[in-house]
């Protein structure tokens, strides 16, 4: 099963000195994602890139779920999971898509 969401956002935070980039992963699907935090109020910032288009995303959450740290990303409808490693490798990782609490899409990712 394929799933699109097309967004076209501008993409700030990658010149933006008042963010630092916390992670980077490349995904499966051509998905490019990054992880920011703002400097001075420590709001945490989505960016991911594709063929599919850019997505934007602010106001997400951090918690650690048995040593592999998540962050959450909530649009509308969808909430946008970052998983930062996995249990069998802290180089890896995931990048999970879901509609009104019902998973769309998983890919694997790798750090870089």
């Amino acid at each position: 099963m394929t799933i699109c969401v097309w967004a076209n956002f501008s993409l700030r935070a990658s010149a933006d000195s008042t963010a630092g980039l916390i992670l980077s992963m490349r995904c499966q699907g051509g998905y490019n994602i990054n992880v920011w935090k703002k400097h001075s109020s420590g709001q945490l910032l989505y960016r991911a890139t594709s063929s599919n288009g850019n997505l934007s995303l602010d106001g997400g959450t951090s918690q650690a779920t048995e040593g592999v740290r998540v962050y959450k990303f909530p649009n509308r409808n969808y909430e946008y999971w970052v998983w930062d490693g996995t249990l069998d490798s802290q180089q890896s990782g995931t990048l999970e898509v879901y509609k009104n609490n019902h998973i769309l899409m998983r890919q694997a990712c790798t750090k870089g």
